[in-house]
């Protein structure tokens, strides 16, 4: 029982992960038709971005955690305005050239000034040590990661959902034409909301550099599994990126301590389910079926 609640929980914690990135993904993908393959660098940026503020500016990860999401949601911005808002009438292959080609710079930048090695990221004193839950001890920072990944979750659906501009945000996401449609210009939101995913995929990244190594190839690692998990949960669909993150997190966490003796099903479980539910329902767990021309 100890042993499925932990795996459990770090399930959950991997799932957080994946829900911001996926969440990040979703809304860039619904507003403008792109797969933005250097969704993992600016993660990659989000990290080493709070490990250069510290080391070389003494930024405690507090700041870091509002300085770098907003920093890369404006960097997001301007390189929509100035490149990719330039090939989104073009075949969206262009733009997944385009971003593939900017994953391979800013990768290959961070390795020229800093190395291929890993560096460590302290935890934050107020994070350090563990909880009890009874059945096991948790690390700190990791029920802080969930938790407040949690909260932001909830933050966006509520703003999404409750408010003006998130609901013509939401609309144009997941029904571009049909908002189109009802007069409303769907053009003046492209730029926010690609800065807006941009951000969060930094913000994952803060969170990551004191949990895990940080280092120029620690996007590229994570991004394959997280177009898996836009995927299964619908491609453009809000909702479904988010509970498809933590459902995968899950798999994957039950799938490693379940199935450690099968390793070919346990490394590409994930895999494995985007196929089952692509066979069962080709638009994802929650996206929309296209209509038949």
């Amino acid at each position: 029982m100890t042993g499925f609640a932990q795996n459990t929980f770090n399930g959950l914690v991997s799932g957080a992960f994946y829900a911001l990135l996926a969440l990040g993904l979703a809304v860039i993908f619904g507003m403008l038709r792109v797969v933005n393959f250097a969704h993992g660098a600016f993660y990659m940026l989000g990290a080493f971005g709070a490990y250069v503020l510290l080391t070389e500016a003494g930024v405690p990860f507090w700041a870091a955690l509002v300085i770098m999401p907003v920093g890369l949601g404006l960097l997001g911005m301007a390189l929509e305005r100035a490149v990719i808002h330039r090939l989104t009438k073009l075949d969206p292959l262009y733009n997944f050239l385009l971003t593939f080609g900017l994953t391979l710079i800013l990768q290959d930048l961070v390795k020229l000034r800093y190395g291929v090695q890993s560096s460590p990221y302290a935890t934050p004193s107020l994070l350090s040590g563990s909880v009890d839950f009874g059945l096991f001890d948790f690390p700190t920072y990791r029920v802080f990661i969930l938790g407040f990944t949690v909260l932001l979750c909830v933050a966006v659906w509520w703003a999404l959902t409750r408010t003006r501009i998130g609901m013509v945000v939401r609309a144009a996401t997941e029904r571009p034409d049909l908002t189109r449609a009802f007069g409303i210009d769907v053009g003046r939101w492209v730029t926010p909301v690609f800065g807006f995913g941009i951000g969060l995929a930094g913000l994952a990244g803060v969170l990551a550099a004191p949990m895990r190594a940080v280092n120029p190839l620690m996007g590229a690692d994570l991004i394959i599994v997280v177009f898996a998990v836009v995927v299964i949960g619908g491609l453009g669909s809000i909702f479904g990126s988010v509970a498809a993150g933590f459902g995968i997190g899950l798999v994957q966490a039950w799938g490693e301590s379940y199935l450690s003796n099968f390793p070919i099903v346990s490394q590409t479980i994930v895999f494995i389910v985007m196929a089952g539910v692509l066979l069962w329902r080709p638009a994802g767990l929650f996206g929309r079926e296209e209509a038949p021309a």
